[in-house]
Parts: structure tokens; C-alpha cells; sequence
């Protein structure tokens, strides 16, 4: 199959869905014999799911970051380092940026892209505010049912009929399917009749509809000040922020299963740079569940994605705050939730009393104990974290603009 027909963004998903082999090579040929190349020398990618394509490397993706699009280097290069924490990933990106010299160079994703680039690969969300959608979605479709209207339903669609985008020939399934509609008409026949008609006077009733806000005064002669098929944003994850401390007992080695499974085992010295789980809140969204992001570094935060964050837990060591947008605690926990977890029988430390009622203070058994009264101690962190995130505007189709 043709390299240019194929959607570079599309082909890595579906290879990753399906599991299927993507090698960087040196040939411009699809082989499934040609030698795997490193990152720096490769030429193409090659993809042998749906089937066999290569890909140029550097070829632009959908993917538009401070619009520009990312070549499928960079996005292959995130994919592959998923998992590794933010620092690591920059000097990854660094070191091969070095390695290719003047021949190209790796995008460094800020946080929220490389959060959404990968939630995006892995299937876990079909739509992105960084990708463009495919040119032909629509255009494909809606080409070959305007031919078939324009032929009154008494000609049939040839098999190797262009598509409305010019993309390929029309599937034969596709237009036997076709071939048996039934001529409706367009919009304009539907709508107006046999003679043009004055709309003009719905913009007067439709403007307490689209106005943005319930008092604002919309103008009906002015229509560009109507949202006129608004785009509805998806309502983003909620984070929360594990601390980063060795002495805590709760890091990104084990706080998944605590939080999700409700039993704690001892911190390892595994250390992904993001988690994702899921929770059911009822007060928020009863008909579905609410999936969290975890993370311990705050590198590459952007202003607004503070807004987003609705707990965080602490051991009381002020230096977890200092690149946080609130490094004062005082200040940090009148807007977000603090948690602290510590073994029970032991003293709650003093700087965590000094931050007030505002950090829930929880213990648990220790490790040689059992942990049957562990699934307790989550669920009281659970109900804070429904508790407060009510409060600060979290609700099923929306999330606070502003904490």
C-alpha cells in the first residue's frame, strides 16, 4: 500500500492497539527483513499492521504543538519513553537531538501534550485537542452521496469511483450500499422549498440560547457573536499530586494499589512518571467512573493545569512545594486538598499539625500487621477528595476554571 495514503498517527495507534511491529529503519522499502536502526540514523518507520508501509521518519503528523506540526520522530520517541519519568525523558531528548546533529531534532512535549498525546495512543480517549482530525472523516463519504444524488437513484456507483477527497478509489461494499439509497434530497430542498426563505428573525430566539453566559446581551445583527455550533470541550482528568519524598510511604511504586485496591504494600524502587486510575463518585458523575491522573513532579505544568489538581499528598517537607504554584502550605492547602498517611501508634509531625485543618491526617497498620483495616483509611481519603472537588465546581460535564 501506498506510504502516501496512509495517516502516520493512525498506523502507530493501530500497531499499538494490535501489538504489531514498529521498526526505525535505514530503507525506504517496506521488508520485513531489513535490519532495526537506532533513532538517529533511521530514515523510516516501518509499520507492519494493517499492513506492511513505511513511513519517513520525519514525516508531519496531525499532532500541532504551538502550531506547528510534530514530525513522527518526536511522537514515536514520546511513545517509547512513556513511562519514564519528565527529567529523564528531557535528557533522552537532549542526547538524541545531539546524535542527530543538523539532521533533524526531538519535540520535547510539555506535560499536559505528552499526557494527551499518550492517553491518545493507548486508546484511552478518541478525541484530542492537539490532533487535527483526518481531512477525509467526512469529505469521503459526503463526496460519494452527493454523486449519487446528482443521479437522480438510477445510476449506479462504480466500484473504482474517486472518493469526495481524491484519497483512493471507493470501496466496493461501500458503494453497493450506496447504489441502494434512496434520493432525499439536499439541504436546501428540505428547508426552503421551491423559493428562498428569511431565516433571520431565529437569531433573535436563538440568542438567549448561544450566549455564553445567562446575562450577557447578545447583538442579533452582528452573527459572528453567536457560537454557532460550539465544539463542547471534553471535561478534563482531575490530578493528584504523590510526593516525590523517599521517607514517604506512599509513592508512584505503590500508591495505585493502595488508592485503587485499598491494600498497602511497602514502596519499591520502581518510579513511573504517571499513573492513571479510576474511581467512582457519586456526587460528581454517577453514570460513569472518574478516571484520575497521578503524578509527583510538577516540570511541566502549565498555569492552568493547577486548576485541575485536587489533592495532594505531603510528609510536611517544604521542599516538595518549591516549584509548585503555591509554595507557601498555608497558601497551597486554602486552595487544594493536603493528605498525609503515616503508620499508626507513631506522632503525626509538627509541621503537618501546622498546616492546619485543611490536611486530612491519616495512619495505617504498619507492614507486619495486617491490613484488613486499610480499605477504611482509603475510603476516608476518597470521601475528602469527592468532598472537595464538589465544592471547588468539579461536576459531571465540568471542571472549575479557576481554584
Amino acid at each position: 500500500m501506498d506510504a502516501s495514503t496512509q495517516d502516520p498517527l493512525l498506523l502507530l495507534r493501530q500497531s499499538i492497539a494490535s501489538g504489531s511491529s514498529i521498526r526505525p529503519t535505514t530503507s525506504a522499502t517496506p521488508d520485513a527483513s531489513a535490519p532495526e536502526a537506532n533513532l538517529a540514523q533511521a530514515t523510516h518507520l516501518q509499520f507492519t499492521h494493517p499492513s506492511l508501509v513505511s513511513i519517513p521518519i520525519d514525516a508531519p503528523t496531525r499532532f500541532v504543538s504551538n502550531e506547528q506540526p510534530v514530525d513522527l520522530r518526536s511522537i514515536y520517541f514520546a511513545w517509547l519513553n512513556r513511562e519514564v519519568a519528565i527529567p529523564e525523558y528531557n535528557a533522552s531528548a537532549t542526547k538524541l537531538n545531539e546524535e542527530l546533529g543538523g539532521a533533524g531534532s526531538v519535540h520535547k512535549f510539555a506535560f499536559v501534550e505528552r499526557l494527551d498525546l499518550i492517553t491518545w495512543l493507548e486508546g484511552a480517549s478518541e478525541e484530542s485537542e492537539y490532533i487535527k482530525p483526518l481531512a477525509g472523516d467526512k469529505g469521503d463519504a459526503a463526496g460519494a452521496a452527493t454523486a449519487i444524488a446528482a443521479g437522480a437513484g438510477t445510476k449506479t456507483v462504480s466500484a473504482g469511483a474517486k472518493g469526495g477527497s481524491g484519497r483512493g478509489t471507493l470501496d466496493p461494499r461501500l458503494a453497493q450500499i450506496y447504489n441502494g439509497e434512496r434520493k432525499m434530497g439536499d439541504r436546501n430542498s428540505v428547508l426552503r422549498g421551491i423559493k428562498p426563505t428569511d431565516f433571520s428573525h431565529i437569531r433573535k430566539l436563538a440568542a438567549q440560547f448561544l450566549s455564553k453566559k445567562p446575562n450577557s446581551q447578545v447583538n442579533p445583527s452582528h452573527p459572528q457573536s453567536l457560537a454557532m455550533n460550539p465544539k463542547v470541550a471534553r471535561r478534563p482528568d482531575p490530578i493528584i499530586l504523590v510526593s516525590p519524598s523517599v521517607s514517604s510511604i506512599l509513592r508512584m511504586s505503590n500508591i495505585k494499589d493502595f488508592l485503587e485496591g485499598g491494600r498497602f504494600r511497602e514502596p519499591d524502587s520502581s518510579s513511573p512518571s504517571m499513573l492513571h486510575i479510576t474511581r467512582n463518585l457519586k456526587e460528581i458523575d454517577p453514570t460513569r467512573p472518574t478516571r484520575f491522573i497521578l503524578v509527583d513532579s510538577t516540570d511541566r505544568f502549565k498555569p492552568e493545569t493547577w486548576n485541575h489538581v485536587v489533592a495532594v499528598f505531603t510528609t510536611g517537607q517544604v521542599w516538595q512545594f518549591k516549584t509548585y504554584k503555591w509554595r507557601d502550605p498555608g497558601e497551597l492547602f486554602k486552595h487544594i486538598l493536603g493528605i498525609y498517611v503515616g503508620y499508626r501508634g507513631m506522632a503525626v509531625p509538627e509541621e503537618i499539625r501546622g498546616f492546619g485543618h485543611r490536611v486530612l491526617a491519616t495512619s495505617i497498620d504498619k507492614p507486619d500487621m495486617t491490613r484488613f483495616r486499610d480499605r477504611e483509611v482509603v475510603e476516608t481519603i476518597w470521601k475528602a477528595i469527592e468532598s472537595n472537588m464538589r465544592a471547588r465546581g468539579w461536576r459531571r460535564d465540568a471542571a472549575p476554571t479557576a481554584i
